[in-house]
């Protein structure tokens, strides 16, 4: 957990977290590295499906996170609305990530290993119904899965849309893939073979039954493997083809029991790094649930004592990895770590994030040291409020390649006045402090400015008006109204 105030580099350091992690380097090693390459890295390994980012706010939820009941606009074999509502289960962001986490690449880490695609889904086909019979038989001897269905004919063009009232015509044409994984169902509760749809559909007319035909890659056969603690407690259907409610990291976990010398050296199972950023914006008890006991190390999936939770609407015994990271930052000025959760605490390392003066070395507006301006103004901070309130490197960073009393005043006039504002809540007296208007002589270069009500304005009445304050903007632009910030 990275905590600190705002620009402070909290987001800026989880790029270098994750490609750290995946890699399996020091983080030491990473941050020497240029940031621009690491950073390439990152966005390769994010489109790989190894990195998802997701930032947390008020209205954010637990349906969105792990699970939760959608209603979706109800449409015809063509695609047009009835203007009727269904009710469907979804899953979150979390879930999502967590569900294809155990798949496997190859070691060079330059493609997927064993045929299985980035976002794989698990199918379930019945070859010709439950047992041995000489349809599963020839499957399995020659790699490929069929179904039957053959009344409705040869498939002539790659328009599949046709077969849209059909489910298992059209789960078979259109909504498998190539690179997800089948199970070949055995009987109601077991399967006997795991393996992966390596081809588009076909239609062979030398077979008197069964013509619909999908070449598979069989990763494992022979067994008999009871599925239905995976599949949501739900037993394996009648239907020749149908998505289960089975995990693809749950079936690498069956492939890893059934046929272990498939993982050798030159296959593995990648660390993959799940970000929240603003994590504390969001309600964390109630948008983790259950997730709160499931991230803890000992209890993930493969650990010594490894449980899983039953999820309410999907009825799915969910686990979360082993090779799974969270990476979460916390803006300490918006909430303080002292009124998160002590349940998420115990669970995340937690590392400070301050301020990072060297950054700012060097860089001078005429006679103004940035490095120690900051510095003075992040001391004067703490003094006055707290060190959760302070000023993070990143809003001068600007000046690094542009060191000009023009940058400077922008950076205070548009970013650092108004954070400062929001600190004090408009009590300019303190910000006066924080700025050193409290020891200039000369309105001038004050940045802010006491001024008076003049009577006449309200017609020479005699109330007795407060003292009101003014943001001197022509200020900023002084180099001299600096002086006592160095």
């Amino acid at each position: 957990m990275l905590y600190g105030p705002p620009g402070t580099g909290k987001t800026y350091s989880t790029i270098q977290y994750a490609v750290a992690i995946i890699e399996e380097k020091p983080l030491s090693k990473v941050k020497s590295e240029d940031y621009q390459e690491v950073f390439k890295r990152y966005l390769k390994y994010k489109d790989a499906g190894l990195i998802a980012f997701v930032t947390f706010h008020q209205s954010f939820s637990y349906e969105e996170f792990i699970e939760g009941i959608r209603p979706v606009v109800s449409s015809d074999e063509n695609g047009e609305s009835t203007g009727g509502i269904e009710y469907v289960i979804q899953d979150g962001v979390f879930k999502l990530f967590c569900n294809k986490a155990g798949t496997p690449i190859r070691a060079d880490d330059t493609s997927l290993d064993l045929g299985i695609g980035k976002n794989p889904t698990v199918w379930k086909v019945t070859l010709k119904g439950a047992g041995n019979n000489q349809i599963r038989t020839e499957c399995m001897e020659n790699g490929h899965i069929r179904i039957g269905w053959n009344g409705e004919g040869e498939i002539i063009s790659d328009d599949y849309t046709q077969y849209g009232d059909n489910p298992i015509l059209n789960a078979f044409y259109n909504r498998m893939q190539i690179g997800d994984i089948v199970m070949s169902c055995y009987s109601s509760r077991a399967i006997d073979a795991i393996g992966v749809i390596t081809g588009e559909p076909e239609w062979h007319d030398e077979y008197p039954e069964y013509k619909r035909l999908r070449k598979v890659k069989w990763l494992v056969k022979g067994i008999n493997e009871d599925i239905v603690d995976f599949n949501a407690g739900k037993i394996l259907n009648g239907l020749s083809v149908a998505k289960l409610s089975v995990s693809a990291t749950d079936a690498v976990q069956i492939l890893r029991k059934v046929n272990p010398n498939l993982f050798d050296q030159n296959v593995k199972i990648p660390n993959r790094v799940f970000i929240i950023d603003e994590i504390n914006r969001g309600n964390i008890s109630k948008i983790f649930g259950e997730l709160i006991t499931l991230i803890e190390p000992s209890k993930r999936i493969g650990a010594f004592e490894e449980l899983r939770a039953t999820l309410p609407y999907s009825r799915q015994d969910f686990g979360v990895p082993d090779n799974v990271f969270i990476i979460g930052t916390m803006n300490t000025a918006d909430r303080s770590i002292a009124m998160i959760d002590t349940a998420l605490r115990r669970r995340f390392d937690f590392v400070e994030m301050k301020s990072d003066y060297d950054i700012l070395k060097g860089v001078h507006v005429k006679n103004i040291d940035i490095s120690n301006m900051l510095d003075i103004i992040n001391k004067r901070i703490i003094v006055l409020l707290d060190r959760e309130h302070t000023i993070g490197h990143s809003y001068l960073l600007p000046l690094k390649t542009d060191p000009t009393i023009e940058t400077l005043a922008a950076i205070f006039q548009k970013r650092i006045i108004p954070l400062l504002q929001e600190y004090f809540y408009d009590d300019y007296e303190k910000i006066q402090l924080v700025l050193g208007d409290n020891q200039k002589t000369d309105d001038t270069t004050r940045f802010i400015v006491k001024k008076r009500v003049d009577n006449k304005l309200f017609g020479n009445t005699d109330v007795d008006f407060p003292e009101y304050y003014e943001i001197n903007n022509e200020a900023f632009l002084r180099i001299e109204a600096y002086a006592f910030l160095r």
